[in-house]
């Protein structure tokens, strides 16, 4: 496989990764009476300030800010969330494409090694950035519904991987 298109087939399956993970947090949020539809809930309907968002916008926050010596006014906050959410999730499939391109028969399970790559990198970086407590600060049942969200996101990256690979000859 070349370099170009493992790492195309590999934004691609961050792409689907992130959808299913999102999908699966969908359904959780459902089941705890959330009452947003999904394209309400996924796009972060009614986020319009700073100090309500999540680590995936206060991270494209300081991205954009700092980069471009800019202050972005409140209501970019649903719009920096989405962009930062998928472009994390496209772009660990990226890497993943990198990795898993390089291997000779590249396994779906790669992708379990992905989502948990992603999982433990969130509990090193965002407390660091401030965003997260320290991962010894969470409880189990916390940690574990964020792990197995984040297998689901690597299991369905590691699928689509495969699937969109050529095969070996």
């Amino acid at each position: 496989m070349s370099p170009l298109g493992a790492v195309t087939r590999g934004l691609v399956a961050g792409a689907v990764g992130t959808a299913a993970m999102d999908l699966l947090m969908y359904s959780r949020y459902k089941r705890g009476g959330g009452e947003q539809g999904l394209v309400e809930w996924e796009s972060a309907a009614g986020l319009d300030d700073w100090d309500e968002a999540p680590a995936p916008a206060i991270v494209g926050q300081r991205a954009v800010e700092g980069v471009f010596k800019v202050k972005l006014a409140p209501h970019w906050a649903r719009a920096t969330n989405n962009v930062t959410h998928w472009v994390t999730g496209i772009l660990w499939g990226a890497q993943h494409g990198i990795v898993a391109g390089s291997a000779r028969a590249p396994r779906a399970w790669h992708g379990l090694v992905l989502g948990t790559a992603a999982w433990s990198s969130s509990y090193v970086v965002l407390p660091l950035a401030k965003l997260y407590q320290p991962v010894w600060e969470y409880d189990a049942k916390t940690l574990a519904k964020d792990y197995s969200a984040h297998l689901v996101y690597g299991a369905a990256a590691g699928l689509t991987f495969r699937m969109l690979a050529p095969k070996p000859t």
